[in-house]
């Protein structure tokens, strides 16, 4: 039984946690402003503090010095609706600091009081689902019920998101999940020339080019009965898109330095590291083409955004390379952590290939995996930079940071933004007010 006080003025919110909490049977102590809190810490000790980021006289920040003065410090889980938080914070505060973002379910909650122990050894279990993901945030949850859902149809699929993010991975979840009797065949549109692209999409018949010494079947006649995955989808050249709209509604290809059509069956699953507005914006892609191929568009989360999958995806990794090399490497809690509370500019592909490194870099002699000191890339610094937040700032600062940034994502709209950061419009209101340089 744990003793946990809930910091937190929404008080429809506060009565379903402690609900919840007590349900789980825990004690509950409740504070709706940082000086309520206080009093709470000086009177009875605390296993474990669920403290909003934003309250009605400062930020939830503003308790840690509180916090760390303890003589026997508990465990703080910030609650907040902005993501960013936990990227902007990652570097400020320790490994006794967890996040949970709004809105929350009870899964959450009863995951944020487990112990860590417990946590990470049902983490170790996790499974790769459709054989190929690992995961279980709400964002993955939501992405399997797509997946599961989509599956069922011969409905076309656009896959966005960052790079890295594992766009071919959730193709060939696609791709098991349908049953298909045919093979999944993947061809990246950004990587082939002008040139060639007709004869790798359609086939081409033999001589009709320089160095086509015999007939070929472009991709949409090797995936037949199957799934034909086209990478990078933005990447063709707007003149060759009328070709592939052909196929798209016909269902029939005609090879390069032919004349003959003929029939083909296949789901087409296309992707593209640009957003949808990019797209339309940019004019990469024609719109026909666009619908037809955007029957079912799924956008993939990037890893940032689902933290609590990083130590599944790192075991997992792990895993794969003690089996190939017959070693016995673990990861100890404090460098799980340290991999949760980087942003993982390049997804999963980056947090793969830093958990190579390290397999290599570590002492063969040894089970203790050997993390680099840092994981920062250019592109993470990069990152950084734009935010305006890094170690030594004050809290005052990272609170301006934050609203800059959620103002920003909802295009000034402060109604929304008070909604999204959760606190009441009056609340941001007078942050902003505090904070002249926002007035507009």
């Amino acid at each position: 039984m744990l003793n946990v006080l809930l910091v937190d003025d929404d008080l429809e919110f506060t009565e379903i946690a402690s609900n919840i909490i007590e349900f789980l049977g825990h004690n509950t102590f409740v504070a709706s402003s940082i000086q309520e809190a206080k009093e709470w810490l000086d009177s009875q000790p605390f296993d474990h503090i669920l403290l909003d980021f934003m309250l009605p006289d400062g930020s939830g920040l503003h308790l840690l010095d509180k916090i760390n003065a303890l003589p026997a410090q508990p465990f703080v889980t910030f609650i907040t609706g902005h993501p960013a938080v936990k990227g902007l914070l990652s570097d400020i505060c320790g490994p006794k600091i967890d996040y949970l973002i709004k809105p929350i379910q009870r899964e959450d909650i009863e995951s944020a009081l487990t112990p860590k122990s417990k946590n990470k050894k049902a983490k170790s279990r996790s499974k790769a689902h459709f054989d190929c993901l690992i995961g279980e945030s709400a964002a993955m949850q939501e992405l399997y019920l797509m997946i599961e859902r989509v599956a069922k149809t011969s409905a076309n699929v656009m896959l966005l998101g960052e790079s890295g993010v594992g766009k071919e991975v959730v193709a060939q979840a696609i791709h098991k999940a349908s049953g298909a009797e045919g093979k999944l065949v993947a061809t990246n549109c950004g990587a082939l020339s002008k040139e060639l692209i007709g004869s790798e999409l359609f086939g081409h018949e033999k001589g009709a080019f320089t160095g086509a010494v015999a007939k070929k079947d472009g991709v949409f006649m090797q995936a037949e009965n199957g799934t034909l995955f086209l990478d990078e989808i933005t990447e063709m050249p707007i003149d060759m898109q009328p070709n592939l709209l052909r196929v798209l509604e016909s269902k029939k290809v005609v090879r390069v330095g032919g004349t003959q059509e003929l029939p083909v069956n296949c789901r087409v699953i296309s992707a593209s590291n640009r957003s949808v507005e990019s797209i339309a914006a940019d004019k990469v892609l024609r719109e026909d083409i666009y619908f037809r191929l955007a029957v079912f568009p799924i956008d993939i989360p990037p890893l940032r955004n689902r933290a609590e999958d990083i130590p599944l995806l790192a075991n997992a990794f792990l895993a794969e390379l003690n089996q190939e090399n017959d070693c016995q490497f673990v990861w100890d809690e404090a460098q799980l952590t340290r991999l949760k509370d980087y942003d993982w500019p390049g997804n999963v592909r980056e947090l793969r290939h830093c958990v190579h490194r390290a397999f290599i870099m570590s002492d063969p002699s040894s089970t203790q995996i050997s993390l680099p000191k840092t994981f920062h890339s250019p592109f993470s610094l990069v990152k950084k930079a734009n935010s305006g937040i890094e170690a030594g700032q004050s809290i005052e600062d990272v609170e301006k940071e934050l609203i800059r940034l959620t103002l920003e994502k909802v295009d000034g709209n402060k109604s929304a933004a008070a909604q999204m950061l959760g606190i009441s419009t009056k609340t941001l209101y007078n942050r902003l007010h505090a904070y002249g340089e926002f007035e507009t």
